[in-house]
């Protein structure tokens, strides 16, 4: 027979069922909290900077040699100096900052690059979310007729009602091994890769400038030089000319002459070529076209070389070079994806519940509550090794990019070694194509006197001229080659960014109302 109710037990409150369930998930979720405190495969360390003293053979670097032209001061080096965020300023020209400043603010690759570190940042919490609990709520509304005639009985009569249901559920993906969290560890890598990739570009691009700047007004300089010799060997073939006409001279002088007119006159269209593609290349950078052309420039004799020249420890060179720190993000994203595929190979376990209403009224009464608590393991028994060697070819990966990893500090102390050495070789070579050019104006000089007393050829003139045009725009290369030399020094370095205080070429671009103005902005504007 059915047992009677005892009338002393009272059924549980809800409130107390409540704390039963609470009670109940505890027990289930405590375990795998402790164990997702723990993540496998390798933790990342950044590798130590080589353990040198210098990046050349001296410990202690000589100051450069001086030429008594401008931009042929002497240079000494700062060892451990450390370097400012806009290096460029030092050369004491507002026309070449304000260069700089519009190829940043203007230039596609910087706003691709700014855009590529916002997509890299966004990913990683987003990957972050599934470390968390998963919630979905649902709810319902049902309205409905019903007769009793579906049961036979007519005639049948009907009546309306409502049905309410309502439910939360929650899947909670535990992380025991930590492979999500080396997957969120592997998206923030790839962040840091983005940031220094921005620097890299952003480094790049200001030291194309400098540098463009710079050539663009050495090839202004060797056009003046050969206009003005063109002009002065125009004028001495009309004398030759003239003392023909009365018989000083005789026509082979006058031929020679011509020659040489049309020798020089010939070194000039390559020049003017030159410096049409120099003007175009730096319009490129200014995120210009070639056509917006405002004719600014920068002349060599308004810049200035710094005096004192800063160089970085070897070991703080590679925390400063942005293309090393990418190298080193890439290999933190490589060491945890190692991670990534050792937790795959891992049991997985997931826990799940619901708890929710259904009825035709009073929605969360005691007989309406329904609710569910659920946990599952799941572990690949054969996958053919698939997970396996996915794990190995991490590995391989890992071991490849520390490679890489170690060719980039190689070639940044290779990079920096040059261009101390360039900047020492380069000094010399401007002071001997001063002292050149001084020589070869004193000799054509003399050259020209002792012809005018017939004591020399004319021929001796002729070559006395071409001497002094080669020697005169060897020069201006030369002087040029000193500043161009500093500002690769300066980006050997890490260009500074370390330095920057007011603003950073991190911030997401502002629309520029340039020659894309037309489709692409209201493609931007339907983004938003």
């Amino acid at each position: 027979m059915p047992r009677k109710r005892d009338p002393r037990r009272r059924r549980p409150s809800v409130a107390a069922e409540r704390r039963g369930r609470g009670l109940a998930w505890t027990g289930i979720l405590l375990p795998g909290l402790l164990l997702a405190s723990c993540a496998v495969g390798p933790d990342f360390i950044a590798p130590s900077a080589p353990a040198v003293d210098g990046f050349t053979r001296e410990q202690r670097l000589a100051a450069t040699t001086s030429a008594p032209v401008a931009g042929g001061n002497a240079q000494g080096f700062a060892s451990g100096g450390d370097i400012s965020g806009y290096w460029w300023t030092l050369f004491r020209s507002k026309q070449l900052s304000a260069f700089v400043e519009e190829a940043v603010r203007n230039h596609p690759d910087v706003q691709a690059a700014q855009f590529a570190l916002r997509n890299a940042r966004e990913n990683a919490p987003a990957q972050q979310g599934s470390l968390f609990p998963q919630v979905t709520a649902d709810g319902s509304a049902q309205r409905e007729q019903a007769t009793t005639a579906q049961q036979g009985q007519w005639p049948g009569q009907t009546s309306n009602y409502t049905l309410y249901g309502a439910s939360v559920s929650v899947s909670y993906a535990l992380d025991i091994w930590g492979g999500t969290r080396r997957q969120v560890e592997s998206l923030q890598a790839q962040a840091d890769y983005q940031a220094f990739k921005l620097e890299a570009t952003y480094l790049a691009l200001t030291a194309n400038v400098v540098t463009a700047a710079i050539t663009d007004a050495s090839l202004r300089d060797q056009i003046t030089a050969t206009e003005e010799i063109i002009k002065a060997e125009s004028d001495q073939l009309v004398r030759i000319q003239h003392q023909f006409e009365i018989g000083a001279n005789s026509k082979s002088d006058v031929l020679s002459q011509e020659a040489t007119l049309a020798q020089a006159r010939a070194t000039l269209a390559p020049l003017q070529k030159q410096l049409a593609q120099q003007r175009n290349q730096l319009m490129a950078y200014l995120g210009r076209l070639p056509s917006q052309d405002r004719g600014e420039h920068v002349r060599l004799a308004d810049l200035r070389l710094p005096g004192r020249l800063p160089v970085s420890l070897p070991s703080t060179l590679v925390r400063q070079r942005p293309d090393i720190r990418q190298a080193e993000a890439t290999l933190h994203q490589a060491t945890a994806t190692v991670g990534v595929g050792i937790a795959n190979l891992l049991p997985q376990l997931t826990l799940s519940g619901s708890y929710g209403a259904s009825g035709p009224e009073r929605l969360f009464s005691p007989d309406t509550i329904v609710w569910s608590a659920a946990s599952s393991v799941s572990q690949k028994i054969f996958d053919g090794a698939t997970l396996y060697h996915t794990k190995e070819a991490d590995v391989a990966t890992f071991e490849q990019d520390l490679a890489l990893y170690k060719s980039a500090v190689v070639t940044a102390f290779q990079n920096v070694a040059d261009s101390l050495r360039a900047i020492q070789y380069d000094a010399a070579t401007l002071k001997a194509q001063a002292a050149a050019e001084k020589a070869t104006a004193d000799s054509l000089a003399m050259a020209v006197e002792q012809f005018k007393t017939g004591a020399v050829p004319y021929v001796t003139v002729i070559n006395a001229q071409q001497s002094y045009l080669n020697a005169r725009v060897s020069r201006i290369k030369a002087q040029a080659t000193r500043f161009t030399d500093t500002a690769a020094l300066f980006q050997s370095l890490g260009g500074g960014w370390w330095n920057r205080t007011d603003e950073t070429p991190d911030a997401l671009p502002r629309a520029n109302p340039g020659y894309f103005a037309g489709p692409d902005k209201k493609n931007q504007e339907a983004m938003r």
